[in-house]
């Protein structure tokens, strides 16, 4: 089970640039060589990467077609036509219709929102939607992380003389939506400063721009950057840029005077009010928010994020977050099953990719189980249930293997298929089962190096203990927000011991609790907590040395915090490259 890593240390930064930073700024050359290689190399680069300001955001109206979704939403709000605003249901299309209805509720009643069913209709704009609208007397719908591909739908809504603008940020295809508006960064011919905004992101964008036309303060948008910041984090888009700028005011807004929504969600998942992290938003309020439309519908994500009663909001988050237990269960027993039938060699392929198949699983979380699969085995995985008549699921890469090519070249076996190099969605009919899982298997044989399939730890330096002060860390912490683009550095020391206090904890003892030393400075103790790494265990309490890679993090306890070292990998040699 499992893959051992390759450790790999990043080539360090050019001196030069190293020092003259690090006397500039006055901080550690370890620290100095973290921000060069993210572009920071003089003094008041530093600054605006410390201090990021919202006075940095870019014009919304350099975004092509922002003129025309601005004229058209003012039209309707003047006149009083009805508005649906149109989302998918995950955490980035629900917080994205949450913030862009919100908004337009302040200055009409005459909007309403749209959620697709996630077994009904699938992803995206859905002709149902379509219908539903027109039988309901909407004259614009504003689609909110999804349209782009959506040529069909919009001719379709054309013909009930319903316009439509489309906020997107996926790769559109050559042709375009015949719309009244499409925003989408990624558009060939939009010269937008930054094309990587998540659908939240658009939809703000929306937003800011209509306040800029019409005079509205820009301080009244601020208390929408919670939902933002969810939806930055959550949907895993690059934390640089005007990204970056979002999610550090989004943090702080979260942090301080989160929407009411939020703040059930922040006491149900037991977090710390006032010190929640980017990774408390991707492992504990992200997958709550996206249970609601796994289990139940995501319309409840949108009620809870659009909630002003704490009442209200505290029984919409009991809902969403007992649909998420619900969630862990159904994933845990597919996840038993699944790897049996892998071990049992009832799967259809697990030579070099694993694709397993049962009509009955839960739709909802076969992304999730793929996860797992990949983490047991490191395979390209492909996990298949039925829906609506067809084979339908998601599959996931391992390493840097594209996967999407993979899929890609099976295309005439499928129904529909999307997605991007390292994870998709397919359906297709059943008796093409045997001859995808053949091809796919083949496929990666012929096209995945060993190298591709290999799991990669990147470490950004070695360090000694006595380099982590209090300043050190003070200054690594306004890296934040970290997340793709800025991940929190990874370091690496070498020869290190527990200083005998280790004990495991969690469910099954599957975890390690330990105070780390080196052997020259043997009262100078760090703790650290290594996340499924228990069969070191024996191993450690022997009182054998190992070398540890981890990232620096803050822990928040009871009303204390303190510095812990979040493990990543450790090894008993020094096989490292």
């Amino acid at each position: 089970m499992g893959k051992e890593s390759k450790w790999v240390i990043v080539d360090p930064a050019p001196e030069d640039k190293v020092n003259s930073l690090s006397a500039e700024v006055g901080i550690d050359k370890v620290l100095a060589s973290l921000l060069v290689k993210r572009g920071v190399e003089t003094f008041d680069q530093a600054r605006a990467f410390f201090r990021p300001s919202l006075d940095n955001l870019h014009d919304p109206f350099l975004m092509k077609d922002m003129d025309k979704a601005v004229e058209r939403l003012h039209k309707a709000i003047e006149s009083g036509e009805k508005i649906l605003v149109y989302g998918d249901y995950d955490v980035d299309g629900t917080t994205a219709v949450s913030l862009v209805y919100s908004f337009i509720k302040r200055y009409t009643d005459n909007v309403d929102f749209y959620i697709p069913d996630r077994y009904d209709e699938g992803y995206g704009v859905s002709m149902k939607g379509i219908q539903w609208a027109a039988d309901n007397g909407f004259n614009l719908i504003i689609t909110l992380d999804c349209g782009i591909k959506a040529i069909d739908k919009v001719e379709k809504a054309a013909e009930f003389g319903i316009d439509v603008i489309i906020c997107d940020h996926h790769l559109p295809e050559d042709e375009l939506p015949d719309a009244v508006a499409v925003l989408d960064p990624k558009r060939e011919d939009d010269t937008y400063p930054f094309d990587d905004l998540c659908g939240c992101g658009v939809g703000f964008k929306l937003v800011q721009a209509y306040s800029q036309r019409f005079d509205i303060p820009f301080e009244t948008l601020i208390p929408m950057l919670d939902l933002l910041v969810v939806s930055i984090a959550s949907d895993l888009v690059t934390i640089v840029g005007e990204n970056r700028i979002l999610a550090y005011f989004g943090l702080k807004q979260l942090n301080e005077n989160p929407r009411k929504g939020l703040l059930a969600m922040i006491n149900l998942s037991k977090l710390e009010p006032g010190h929640i992290t980017v990774d408390d938003i991707v492992f504990k309020i992200g997958p709550r928010i996206n249970a609601a439309g796994r289990m139940e519908t995501g319309r409840l994500a949108v009620e809870l994020l659009t909630a002003t009663d704490s009442a209200k909001a505290m029984m919409v988050g009991e809902k969403i977050n007992n649909n998420n237990n619900e969630r862990k269960n159904v994933d845990r027993e597919i996840t038993a099953e699944a790897l049996e039938m892998v071990q049992s060699g009832k799967c259809l392929a697990r030579e070099h990719v694993t694709i397993v198949y049962n009509p009955n699983w839960n739709k909802g979380v076969v992304g999730i189980v793929a996860s797992r699969l990949v983490e047991a085995f490191y395979k390209p995985t492909v996990v298949l249930t039925r829906s609506n008549g067809f084979v339908t699921g998601s599959a996931r890469s391992a390493g840097k293997f594209d996967l999407y090519a993979a899929i890609e070249s099976c295309a005439d076996l499928m129904e529909n298929f999307g997605g991007h190099t390292y994870a998709a969605g397919l359906t297709l009919k059943e008796e093409k089962l045997p001859e995808f899982a053949r091809r796919m298997d083949e496929f990666v044989k012929d096209n995945a190096t060993e190298e591709m399939l290999t799991p990669v730890v990147q470490i950004d330096s070695e360090l000694n203990f006595s380099q982590i002060t209090p300043k050190f860390f003070r200054i690594l912490k306004q890296f934040q927000p970290f997340g793709p683009g800025n991940y929190n550095p990874v370091f690496m020391t070498r020869n290190v011991y527990d200083a005998g206090d280790g004990r495991k904890v969690g469910a099954g003892g599957a975890h390690m609790k330990l105070d780390l030393i080196q052997e020259d400075q043997p009262y100078h103790k760090v703790p650290a907590i290594a996340f499924n790494q228990a069969d070191n265990f024996d191993y450690i309490k022997e009182g054998n040395p190992v070398d540890v890679c981890y990232a620096i993090v803050e822990n928040y306890y009871a009303g204390t915090s303190f510095t812990q070292l979040r493990i990543r990998d450790m090894r008993k040699g020094e096989d490292i490259i």
